[in-house]
C-alpha cells in the first residue's frame, strides 16, 4: 500500500478516480469518518498499490493535474471543507460557505445583535434566502428537515470542529429552555471556533449546555 500527501484542492472522489479505487475504499484504509472532509499536508495510505508507485502532481499543476490550485473538496462536493490547523494554517471554506456566513453575521445583527430573540430559525432561513434565494422554513428542529437537499449535504463531525469552519447549519433537537424543548435551535457557524449566528450572535456555542440531538449540515 502506497502513500499520497494531500494538496490543497483534491477531494476524496477525486482522488479515488485518479488511484483507480472507490471513495469508501479510501475512507475505510484511512479510517475517515467523515469523507466530505480531508486536510491538506495529511498523508493518504491508497488501497491496492504498491510503495514504488508514484503520486506526486506534475510540476505548474493541481493535485488533479489542473491549472492550478483550487478551493474544492468532499467526496462529491464543490468545496474543500478546511485544511489541517495542524501547522497554524487557517481553516478554507467554498465562497458559498462563506457567503451564508456572511449572511447570517448580517441576519442576526439585524434582529438581536448578541441578545436572543427567541427566533432563532427565522435567523437562519433569513440568512439561506439572502444567500441562495432560498427560503426554508420550520422551527429549531425541524429546519432540518426542509433544507433543500440540492444545496445542502448532512456531515459528521463535532461541533467542535464545526465551529472552526464558517458556513454550516447546526440544528439541535432540544435544548435546556421550556420553548427550547420544544422547538430546538439552529445556528449557522462564523467559522472562529467560537460563535454562531441566527437571531444572535452566540459567542460561545461550545459553552451552551443542555442541548441534544445535534445535526450539521454544509452547503454543496
Amino acid at each position: 500500500m502506497s502513500t499520497y500527501r494531500i494538496h490543497q484542492g483534491d477531494t476524496l472522489s477525486a482522488l479515488a478516480a485518479r488511484f483507480n479505487t472507490s471513495v469508501s475504499a479510501l475512507a475505510r484504509a484511512n479510517n475517515i469518518a467523515n469523507p466530505n472532509l480531508i486536510y491538506a499536508g495529511k498523508t493518504l495510505r491508497i488501497p491496492g498499490h504498491s510503495q514504488t508507485d508514484s503520486f506526486e502532481p506534475a510540476k505548474g499543476g493541481g493535485a488533479r493535474g489542473g491549472s492550478g490550485p483550487q478551493v474544492s473538496g468532499g467526496a462529491g462536493g464543490s468545496g474543500q471543507v478546511g485544511e489541517s490547523r495542524g501547522a497554524g494554517g487557517p481553516v478554507q471554506a467554498t465562497a458559498a460557505m462563506r457567503k451564508l456566513a456572511d449572511a447570517g453575521r448580517a441576519a442576526a445583527m439585524s434582529m438581536g445583535g448578541y441578545n436572543s430573540q427567541g427566533l432563532c430559525a427565522t435567523g437562519v432561513s433569513k440568512a439561506i434566502q439572502n444567500a441562495y434565494g432560498v427560503k426554508v422554513w420550520g422551527n429549531g428542529n425541524q429546519i432540518d428537515n426542509n433544507l433543500p437537499r440540492d444545496k445542502f449535504k448532512q456531515v459528521d463531525m463535532s461541533l467542535e470542529e464545526a465551529l472552526k469552519i464558517p458556513g454550516l447549519v447546526l440544528t439541535w433537537e432540544k435544548t435546556s429552555s421550556r420553548l427550547g424543548s420544544i422547538y430546538g435551535h439552529t445556528a449557522i457557524t462564523t467559522g472562529d471556533g467560537r460563535s454562531s449566528v441566527s437571531d444572535f450572535i452566540e459567542r460561545n456555542t461550545l459553552g451552551a449546555g443542555g442541548r441534544s440531538g445535534l445535526k450539521i449540515f454544509m452547503p454543496i
